[in-house]
């Protein structure tokens, strides 16, 4: 048997298509008799409406779109279980997508167009011009950990560079003096900002104006590259802040293979607070993102936007990371 249309449950119920319609898609001028009528034959025949005929007749696709930078890696993993919980609580899907550069960022909006009903983006690739190029006319979007956050667009970042000094700050009341600091990509917002807030903390505690700076790239091969580098030079270094958790945890891991030994000869903290932080040995010093509450909220205020497209972009909000202290930095010396 093929299966049932709404023509079906119209002629089951004796009413006209067009009511058959409304009553299924809660259309307010319905009698309850008729709704009730209608809803009865649905059921015997075991129609189930069909979403995409459905979302041309509503102009809604209940459908979020998201695009970032990567899928892969504790980090975009929290990030997504965030959207997707809030999501499902307020009856949305996803339509996921990543990309390696502006042009694949472009591709990846334009491929959405028409079927979401508002976008999650964060790229450290776009800017305000960016968007005004590529974002459909009205469609709302909520932007993160972009150089975006401004002129219409309603944005959610990380203070990086204040947690930055935040970390280097507690660093330095605990006794340590030589810090280096492993860095992220270029031109990745987090990153720089990151980097500036560590210069900037090193000269204003330190006096130290050209502190040691290793380059990485957020991947825990970068990181171990690091600690391999400070392990065989022996560089005179007591602590090591990384701009994110991965590199901090593989710079742990090629000190420790190098026989240096973690706190004791040379202490390690991260950023972000991924979820493995807690649990290598030693436990990870960090500032903690709340990554997953970070998703939600970016969900939470696409929805509403959605559900009031006339409303103006709300003010860039800054999420202040807090220090989470563990072994990786020891007591205080």
């Amino acid at each position: 048997m093929t299966n049932p249309t709404i023509r079906d449950v119209a002629r089951e119920a004796s009413v006209s298509v067009a009511s058959a319609s409304r009553a299924m898609n809660g259309h307010p001028n319905v009698t309850a008799s008729t709704r009730q009528r209608v809803l009865d034959a649905a059921r015997r025949l075991n129609y189930m409406p069909h979403s995409g005929a459905r979302s041309l007749t509503m102009r809604h696709s209940n459908t979020i779109g998201v695009v970032l930078p990567d899928l892969f890696g504790e980090f975009f993993s929290e990030i997504i279980r965030g959207i997707d919980g809030a999501a499902r609580r307020r009856g949305f899907q996803l339509l996921l997508a990543h990309h390696d550069c502006a042009t694949e960022t472009a591709a990846a909006i334009q491929a959405m167009r028409g079927r979401v009903d508002g976008l999650l983006v964060m790229s450290p690739h776009i800017d305000t011009n960016f968007l005004a190029t590529n974002l459909p006319r009205g469609l709302p979007v909520v932007v993160m950990n972009s150089r975006a956050g401004s002129a219409g667009y309603t944005s959610l970042s990380i203070d990086s560079f204040t947690g930055a000094l935040a970390m280097v700050e507690y660093l330095v009341d605990q006794g340590f003096r030589r810090i280096a600091h492993i860095s992220g990509p270029k031109g990745n917002r987090d990153a720089e900002e990151r980097l500036r807030g560590f210069r900037q903390a090193m000269g204003d505690l330190l006096g130290d104006k050209d502190p040691l700076i290793i380059a990485g790239d957020f991947s825990e091969e970068s990181g171990r590259e690091a600690g391999r580098i400070l392990a065989a030079d022996k560089l005179p270094v007591d602590a090591v802040f990384a701009a994110n958790d991965v590199m901090a945890v593989g710079c742990m891991f090629a000190l420790i293979d190098a026989g240096v030994s973690v706190p004791a000869d040379i202490a390690v903290a991260g950023f972000d607070d991924i979820p493995i932080a807690r649990y290598v040995t030693p436990g990870l010093t960090t500032m903690q993102v709340h990554i997953a509450e970070l998703g939600t909220l970016a969900l939470e205020t696409l929805v509403d936007a959605i559900a009031d497209p006339g409303a103006p972009a709300k003010a860039a909000r800054m999420l202040t990371p807090e220090l989470v202290v563990r072994q990786s930095t020891g007591k205080p010396r």
